[in-house]
């Protein structure tokens, strides 16, 4: 029976990967790699195959998800093959359909998790991990066309006082990756066509970029405040609290630099 290793490779660079990732991926016969789902800020490929002693072969979107991950599974059938991926593997990714094909095909299916942003985002904010609600992508605008979904999502969460992560969308073919200050201007765009009064000036929002990195960015304020700041090279997203407990306004005062204004909010 082949087998298909899905290896997480974590936030930040190769040293995120873990001993029993890094053991996988140096018996495998074929070891694959994406980098299309998520940016690790200090990833070098080079540097990655240093570590697990092999060499890596690069997967597209198109690879994976038009042509149904032909290349890994011609491997998996009969071998092993690896497919290393930013994050935690399944997490906020495109690969289930992979694993379902490798499966009905005999082939079996192991997965060595590792810290994604989703994982990561209520230690670094503060903020009650069971408190969020349902993540969304905000995506980059097609033409003049905004999806609503995003600004749906933080609504129905916001019903429930429940905080809302948004992924900030990547199009890595063409190294473009949206920023918190479009993320925000986008939904800001589309509150003013709706007018509910979701995302209005002085809604609270948290700003981070590069979670898990040395120079990570951390910083909550109101929509007004955060649009004007500048928190450099991606990957962002943004997170949109719900009803705060008073230690979570005081997280997001100690650890996120948030204004003492918020504690105010608790009240509400």
């Amino acid at each position: 029976m082949g087998e298909l290793v899905l290896i997480g490779l974590g936030l930040y660079n190769e040293n995120d990967l873990t001993l029993r990732g890094i053991r996988e991926a140096k018996s495998a016969d074929e070891v694959f790699a994406e980098f299309y789902t998520s940016l690790m800020p200090g990833l070098a490929l080079s540097n990655l195959e240093s570590v697990i002693g092999r060499k890596i072969m690069v997967l597209s979107r198109k690879d994976l998800e038009e042509d149904c991950g032909e290349k890994i599974l011609a491997i998996a059938k009969n071998g092993k093959a690896a497919l290393l991926i930013p994050g935690d593997p399944l997490v906020a990714t495109t690969h289930v359909e992979l694993c379902i094909r490798a499966v009905k095909e005999g082939i079996k299916t192991r997965i060595v998790h590792n810290a994604s942003i989703i994982s990561a985002i209520a230690g670094i904010c503060g903020l009650q991990n069971y408190k969020f609600g349902r993540s969304v992508s905000i995506p980059f605008p097609h033409g003049e066309i905004l999806s609503e979904t995003p600004y749906e999502v933080i609504k129905q969460n916001q019903q429930f006082g429940l905080h809302t992560l948004c992924f900030l969308d990547i199009n890595a073919e063409e190294k473009r990756y949206m920023s918190i200050n479009e993320g925000l201007a986008i939904l800001s765009k589309i509150e003013l066509n709706r007018g509910e009064k979701v995302i209005t000036a002085d809604t609270l929002a948290v700003g981070i970029a590069r979670a898990g990195c040395p120079d990570e960015i951390v910083k909550a304020d109101f929509v007004n405040k955060l649009s004007s700041l500048n928190f450099g090279q991606p990957p962002h997203c943004l997170v949109f609290p719900g009803k705060l407990h008073f230690m979570e306004a005081e997280a997001l005062i100690v650890l996120c630099n948030a204004p003492e204004s918020i504690m105010e909010l608790t009240l509400q």
